[in-house]
């Protein structure tokens, strides 16, 4: 199997471990989000624990890079906390639409932060994203629509982390960054956890490992994926999570978009596709 090959169907299986993994979140609908999130988090904690004491890398990263990696990990930490309060209280695959707004914002914060500069596609396929997520959110002010405005929260969380990614992916190890996020939501998730905790049943409890599980092996699928092949060639296939969303949202819950929310999912995957051509003409010429 050739490498990019290879890469796309790992990428198919990210999404698809994390499409498991948002379900998993919701069937544990007794459970609080928080401590949804801490074994989301303590289990991708070990798992990375070993990778970096096998590698021989630094668990905690430079002594220069601490303000950025404990960013990272907060605004991740965040991110989490608001996707799987929108999983909780949307249907899966408007929350799965309404979270992969983030590489957009991703653009928005490298402008700001970074200094990268905007192309002359990135403008246009912002706004037909934006329209894209109205249609979804369906704006109005009421508590109804607190779920969904939490579901663009976390995207507007994961752009800023992964912004910090970015400038810190040639000056880290990708599995310090992992550790440092998953170390920092266990702790800032356990003073919650203890004055909300649920015992959970044995079915919650193979859901909350569920949950670690399939999204500790999502993100490892992913970052071996980018590492066969350029984000500029596979990174559209990400968007695959909501389709297996869509599908397992009707599978399990019985749940159907409305026609607004498959409008707006469809003009944010399209001016994901279009910003993926242009990167890949780019990234080619």
């Amino acid at each position: 199997m050739k490498n990019k090959q290879l890469a796309i169907l790992l990428m198919l299986l990210s999404s698809l471990n994390f499409s498991i993994m948002q379900t998993a979140v919701k069937l544990a609908e007794n459970i609080p989000v928080i401590e949804k999130v801490l074994f989301r988090n303590f289990i991708s904690l070990i798992i990375m624990f070993f990778i970096i004491k096998k590698n021989n890398f630094s668990y905690f990263g430079k002594k220069e890079n601490q303000k950025y990696l404990i960013g990272r990990s907060v605004f991740g930490f965040l991110g989490v906390v608001a996707f799987f309060y929108a999983t909780n209280n949307l249907i899966l695959s408007d929350a799965a639409i309404l979270n992969k707004l983030s590489p957009f914002f991703v653009t928005i914060f490298a402008f700001f932060l970074l200094k990268e500069k905007l192309s002359k596609v990135q403008v246009p396929a912002l706004i037909i994203a934006f329209i894209g997520a109205c249609l979804v959110i369906k704006p109005q002010f009421t508590f109804e629509a607190i779920p969904a405005f939490s579901g663009l929260l976390s995207a507007i969380l994961a752009g800023a982390a992964y912004t910090l990614v970015r400038y810190l992916g040639d000056k880290e190890e990708a599995s310090t960054i992992v550790f440092y996020f998953s170390f920092v939501s266990v702790v800032c998730s356990i003073p919650f956890v203890i004055t909300t905790f649920v015992m959970p049943t044995f079915y919650e409890f193979i859901l909350l490992l569920g949950i670690g599980i399939f999204a500790a092996t999502g993100q490892i699928t992913l970052t071996y994926a980018y590492k066969y092949a350029p984000a500029s060639e596979i990174s559209i296939f990400s968007y695959s999570n909501i389709i297996f969303s869509s599908i397992l949202g009707y599978l399990v819950f019985s749940e159907i978009s409305d026609y607004l929310s498959i409008i707006g999912g469809l003009l944010i995957i399209v001016s994901s596709y279009i910003v993926f051509l242009y990167n890949k003409k780019t990234h080619i010429s």
